[in-house]
C-alpha cells in the first residue's frame, strides 16, 4: 500500500514538473531583447544573451530565453550593447519635465542618451512639498524616472527670505521641520548649492542641524559644495566643510559635479581626491557626480558678482549697481571672479535667441566697446542672473583623476544652452572610452547604471536582475555619439535603438515612441521617524 501511494506521488510530482516546465516554455512576456551583449550594471563582466521584460519588471536575464518564453515582440540586439537605462546624478530638466506639452514632457534630450532615471531637485533648489510635486507628475505623465532631494535653499528661502544672517532658534526649528516634511514625502535627501546666495549666507552650522533631518531619515546630504574654486573660502576648506557636515550630522555626503574650477586650483584634483579618500577610510559614506566636459555652466550673474552684492535679492542688487561707491566696488571684484574663470575669452554666452548667444564675454564687450566686466554687467541688468554662460575652466588630468575614482558617478547637470544636456553620456562613452582609453567600457557602464543606483538608494533599479523595474537601454556602439556641441546645444544623440522606461518602450527602432512611462520614484524613510 505504501509503495503504490509513493508511485502514485512520485508520478503526480512528474506530471506537475511537466505541466509546470511546459507552462515556463509558453510563459507570456511582452519583450524579448534577444543576443545582445548584456552588461547587467554590476561590477562583473558582461554575457551575451536576452533580457525578458514582463509587465514593468525584467522577467529574465540569461541564454536561450525563446525556450522559456513567448514575447509579443522579439528585439534583435545582436552586435549592440544591453544596459540598464543610465541614471543622471544631477540634472535640471525643469523646462521638460514641468512642461505643458506632452511631447516636451517624454524628456527626449535624456532618453536619447540612453538615460531613464533623473536625479533632480538639486543645488539646493528642491522642492519642499514633494507630496504636490509628485502629483504633477503623476497627473501630467513624464518620459523618464526622476527622484528628488529637498533643497536647503528652498527651504533657507522659505524662512529667511535673502537675508544674510543667521536663523534665529524658531526660524532654525521651522527650517528643520521643512526638511523633515519633505523628507517624510519621499525625498532622497537634502541638497544645498552653499556658492549661490541666498543659501551663502548660511554657516556651517546651520546647514549641519538641518541636515539631521535628512540623516534621521535615511537621506544623503548632496552639495554644491561652497567653493569650487577660489572665490571665498577656496577649494579644500570647502572640501573640509562638506567632510565636516557628514561627521557631524552623520549623514553621507555627496559631491555635486565634483571638479576643480578656475586657474587658481587646476591640478588640484588629487588634493581633493586624498581628502575624500582619507574620509572614507575612517568610515565616512562619501560620494561624487561628475560630468565629462571642460566647460562648466552657471548664470553670468553668480560667475561674476560678489555674493554680498547679492544680498536683499535682485532689487538689492540693481539698486547697489546704480550708486557709484558701491559699483566700483563691485567692479573691482569682478574683475578678480572674471580672472579666476580664465578671463573672457573663456566665458561662452549661451543664452538663446539674445544678441550675444554664442558670442565670448570679449567679442561683445569688443563689440560694445566696453570693459568685458561692463558688458557682464549690461547682460545681468537684462534679468535671469544674466543668462546662461559657459566657462571653460578646467583641465583634463583633473577631469580624468576625478571619473577614474570608484565612489564617483556620471552626470550631465544638464541644463539649458549647454550641451551636456544633450551629449553627456555619448561625449563620456566616445571621449573617455573610445579616444583617450581613459576608462574602460564596463566602467563607463558601471559608473552610469548599478553604482549611482547604490549610491543614490534607487531600490530595484539600476541592474538587469529578475523582479528588478525595466529600465533598458538597447545601444549600438557603431553610432553611439554626441551631436551636440557648444555652436549648437539641442541636437539629439544618436545609437540609442531602444529604451525602455518602466517596460514601456520609450524608443523603438532608434525612433521616440512618445511614450510618457516615467514615474516619480520615493525615499522610504527611516521606519519610526515620521508620523
Amino acid at each position: 500500500m505504501k509503495l503504490r501511494f509513493l508511485s502514485l506521488l512520485l508520478a503526480g510530482a512528474s506530471a506537475l514538473a511537466l505541466t509546470t516546465a511546459a507552462q515556463a516554455a509558453n510563459a507570456p512576456a511582452d519583450f524579448i531583447i534577444a543576443g545582445g551583449t548584456v552588461y547587467t550594471g554590476a561590477d562583473q563582466p558582461p554575457i551575451t544573451g536576452d533580457v525578458v521584460i514582463v509587465g514593468d519588471k525584467i522577467a529574465f536575464v540569461g541564454p536561450n530565453a525563446a525556450s522559456r518564453f513567448t514575447a509579443k515582440t522579439t528585439i534583435d540586439a545582436k552586435g549592440k550593447i544591453v544596459t540598464p537605462g543610465f541614471i543622471d546624478g544631477h540634472t535640471h530638466p525643469d523646462e521638460y519635465i514641468r512642461s505643458k506639452d506632452a511631447k516636451e514632457r517624454v524628456n527626449a534630450p535624456w532618453l536619447m542618451q540612453g538615460s531613464t532615471t533623473l536625479m533632480i531637485g538639486v543645488d539646493g533648489r528642491g522642492a519642499i512639498d514633494q507630496a504636490d510635486q509628485a502629483a504633477v507628475f503623476g497627473k501630467d505623465g513624464i518620459g523618464t524616472n526622476v527622484a528628488s532631494f529637498v533643497g536647503f535653499g528652498t527651504i533657507r528661502e522659505r524662512v529667511l527670505k535673502n537675508d544674510a544672517r543667521e536663523p534665529t532658534a524658531a526660524e532654525l526649528q521651522q527650517e528643520r521641520e521643512l526638511a523633515a516634511r519633505a523628507m517624510c514625502q519621499g525625498a532622497f535627501g537634502l541638497s544645498a548649492g552653499l556658492f549661490y546666495s541666498p543659501q551663502f549666507y548660511a554657516k556651517t552650522e546651520e546647514v549641519i542641524e538641518v541636515a539631521k533631518e535628512a540623516a534621521k531619515r535615511g537621506g544623503i546630504y548632496d552639495t554644491h559644495q561652497r567653493d569650487e574654486a577660489s572665490y571665498t573660502i577656496g577649494l579644500m576648506a570647502s572640501v573640509a566643510e562638506v567632510l565636516r557636515i557628514g561627521r557631524e550630522a552623520q549623514i553621507p555626503v555627496h559631491f555635486g559635479h565634483i571638479k576643480a574650477l578656475g586657474i587658481d586650483v587646476q591640478g588640484k584634483a588629487p588634493e581633493v581626491i586624498a581628502a575624500i579618500n582619507a574620509a572614507r577610510a575612517q568610515g565616512m559614506n562619501v560620494t561624487a557626480d561628475q560630468y565629462p566636459w571642460s566647460a562648466s555652466g552657471t548664470g553670468v550673474q553668480p560667475s561674476m558678482i560678489p555674493r554680498w552684492a547679492e544680498e536683499g535679492g535682485r532689487q538689492a542688487l540693481l539698486k547697489r549697481l546704480d550708486d557709484p561707491v558701491q559699483l566700483e566696488k563691485i567692479r573691482t571684484e569682478m574683475r578678480d571672479n572674471l580672472r579666476r574663470r580664465g578671463g573672457a575669452e573663456s566665458m561662452l554666452l549661451i543664452s538663446f535667441n539674445q544678441e550675444w548667444t554664442g558670442m565670448t564675454l570679449k567679442q561683445i564687450a569688443d563689440k560694445w566697446k566696453v570693459e568685458p566686466i561692463d558688458a557682464g554687467i549690461r547682460i545681468i541688468r537684462t534679468g535671469a542672473q544674466g543668462g546662461s554662460v559657459a566657462s571653460f575652466n578646467m583641465v583634463e588630468s583633473d577631469i580624468q583623476a576625478f571619473m577614474k575614482q570608484p565612489w564617483v558617478v556620471t552626470s550631465s547637470d544638464g541644463s539649458d544652452g549647454h550641451p551636456r544636456q544633450y551629449a553627456t553620456f555619448p561625449r563620456k562613452y566616445v571621449k573617455y572610452v573610445t579616444e583617450d582609453k581613459a576608462i574602460s567600457l564596463a566602467e563607463f557602464i558601471r559608473s552610469s547604471t548599478g553604482r549611482a543606483a547604490d549610491m543614490y538608494m534607487l531600490t530595484n533599479r539600476g541592474y538587469l536582475r529578475e523582479g528588478y523595474f525595466a529600465d533598458v537601454a538597447v545601444i549600438d556602439l557603431k553610432n553611439y555619439k554626441p551631436l551636440a556641441d557648444y555652436k549648437k546645444p539641442r541636437e539629439l544623440a544618436s545609437g540609442v535603438d531602444a529604451i525602455f522606461v518602466n517596460g514601456k518602450a520609450a524608443i523603438q527602432d532608434g525612433k521616440l515612441t512618445g511614450v510618457l512611462a516615467g514615474t516619480v520614484i520615493k525615499h522610504p524613510p527611516t521606519a519610526g521617524t515620521c508620523n
